[in-house]
């Protein structure tokens, strides 16, 4: 039996975090080098693209790794690259992810589902970690149906 959690929990992948803000800084410190060094004959706008590509490049990286899943007495919030969701207890029925897949999904009440990015399946022990503490309160506070 996994121990519940104290809320709030937050769930976040670790290696992808560290992965994503790294390449984003050497992208950055790249673009602004070959900026100041590049061909004379490359203007000034030139040059302020080639920086501004290097932050929408980590920009990018940013909304990747600030995914996470954060359970509070309320309910979770689901915070995906792109899109944040916030879910109640009762809307979300159960939390699965099989073998290979790169995140769980969350299968709500209405029929739908919605991918947990914030627990990363690459992360093998610490996403089953993870998953197990989200599952064990989906028992306690939802909605989810007893494994017994």
């Amino acid at each position: 039996m996994t121990e519940i959690p104290a809320l709030p929990t937050v769930w976040r992948p670790r290696t992808t975090r560290v992965v994503a803000y790294a390449t984003a800084g050497v992208i950055m410190l790249g673009m602004i080098v070959l900026a100041v060094v590049v061909a004379p004959q490359f203007k000034l706008f030139d040059r302020v693209l080639i920086v501004l590509s290097g932050a929408f490049i980590a920009w990018i990286l940013h909304m990747l790794a600030r995914c996470r899943v954060v359970a509070d007495e309320t309910g979770l919030t689901v915070v995906n690259a792109f899109r944040t969701r916030r879910l109640e207890w009762a809307e979300v029925l159960d939390a699965d992810m099989a073998v290979g897949e790169p995140w769980p999904t969350l299968d709500l009440a209405d029929g739908t589902s919605v991918g947990a990015m914030g627990i990363n399946g690459t992360e093998k022990d610490l996403s089953a970690r993870q998953l197990a503490e989200l599952r064990s309160l989906l028992r306690e506070r939802g909605e989810a149906s007893d494994p017994s």
